[in-house]
């Protein structure tokens, strides 16, 4: 469990209050309590109060911070030296096209889950106005990808979690773009189709490993979207009678799971499965279509 958020403090006063020396002072205390890039942490986090891109952040060195703006690069500072993950510090996040609003009531959009994505889009290629059904949608970030990069596609969000819905009803209204929720357990079943694309990246943490993790996931996000055994596979079965005849199925998986999760779509007689890595080159992404 966290405990008590440390104190971290831009003394006034006391040196230069200008972009580069209050990043530096910032890296330092974030690399003392143990948080990883410090430095890249710091920059972010500066740049956002100040409003500027990071890559424009180098243009402002010499700006000196207001009394209000140190006092906001510090109340961000010791949340995240608390270890809470930068994207919920700063309570939005970037996504393929998107900037997403992100706290805690669901998972944080990660690179990897971008090439989910890409393979989604590549499945509907050809398609002007596929039916899609994005299970777990959480943040809604995949789903949200796809309406935006495929202005046809008419997307289905499903989510047990409710709090998980009212953030993807959030991102839905800021990015302007259509997406119907629904609350809906996928271990009841997947809604009735037929879907032209199903894709999922349900909880596949083993519970066991929890202890392995790092602990801004661990400890802040909502394990009802980190932690299962089964909802892979459960996916996986609903999507055999939800899809359509040569619709498509697109999986996350965990490190390592890709053999097994492909192998278990061959036995459930999907056909063309195959396995993406992503940009680290961990198969993360498997995928297969149902008979023609």
């Amino acid at each position: 469990m966290r405990g008590r958020t440390p104190g971290v403090r831009l003394k006034s006063g006391t040196g230069s209050h200008a972009v580069g020396e209050v990043v530096r002072r910032t890296a330092a205390r974030l690399d003392s309590h143990g948080v990883p890039r410090g430095q890249l942490d710091a920059e972010l986090i500066v740049a956002h109060v100040l409003g500027v891109s990071p890559a424009a952040l180098g243009l402002e060195r010499g700006r000196t911070l207001t009394t209000a703006e140190q006092e906001r690069v510090a109340g961000l500072a010791a949340r995240r030296a608390g270890r809470e993950p930068l994207q919920y510090v700063l309570g939005e996040w970037g996504f393929r096209r998107l900037v997403l609003t992100v706290d805690r009531r669901a998972l944080i959009p990660r690179p990897e889950t971008e090439v989910v994505v890409e393979r989604c889009l590549a499945l509907l290629s050809g398609l002007e106005a596929p039916r899609v059904l994005d299970v777990g949608t959480g943040s809604g970030a995949i789903a949200l990808a796809i309406a935006d990069e495929h202005p046809g596609a008419r997307v289905t969000g499903i989510d047990a979690s409710a709090d998980a819905l009212s953030l993807a009803r959030e991102n839905a209204a800021r990015t302007r773009l259509v997406l119907e929720l629904a609350e809906h357990d996928l271990f009841r079943g997947l809604p009735d189709g037929p879907w032209d694309l199903v894709v999922a990246n349900p909880p596949y943490v083993d519970p066991d490993d929890r202890s392995l993790l790092a602990p801004e996931i661990a400890d802040w996000e909502p394990p009802i979207a980190l932690y299962g055994r089964d909802a892979l596979a459960a996916v996986a079965r609903g999507a055999r009678t939800a899809l359509r005849p040569d619709g498509a199925l697109v999986l996350e998986v965990g490190d390592g799971q890709a053999p097994g999760v492909a192998a278990l779509l061959e036995s459930l007689g999907y056909r063309d499965v195959a396995v993406t890595p992503d940009l680290a080159g961990r198969d993360r992404v498997v995928e297969g279509r149902t008979d023609t």
